[in-house]
C-alpha cells in the first residue's frame, strides 16, 4: 500500500479499547515506547485489531500537536 503520509513507524499493537462508537489502539514500538491513536470503532473492526497484531502507525504532519511549559 502506498500512502502520501511520509511518518510511518511500525510496532506491536498492546491493547485495543472500544467502546460504542470509538476505539483506542496503543501500539509499542520496538524501542518500548507506545503511540496511542484513536480511530473509529467501525475502522478498529474492519481491521480485525487484537493484541498481539503487527502495524503500522502513520502519522500526517498536520495532525501533530506541539506543547511547551
Amino acid at each position: 500500500m502506498a500512502l502520501s503520509a511520509r511518518n510511518a513507524v511500525s510496532g506491536t499493537v498492546q491493547s485495543v479499547k472500544k467502546d460504542e462508537i470509538m476505539a483506542e489502539v496503543v501500539i509499542e514500538l520496538p524501542d518500548g515506547q507506545t503511540i496511542t491513536s484513536t480511530i473509529t470503532r467501525g475502522s478498529a473492526d474492519r481491521l480485525d485489531l487484537e493484541a498481539g497484531d503487527e502495524v503500522e502507525a502513520v502519522i500526517k504532519a498536520s495532525e501533530v500537536m506541539v506543547g511547551k511549559q
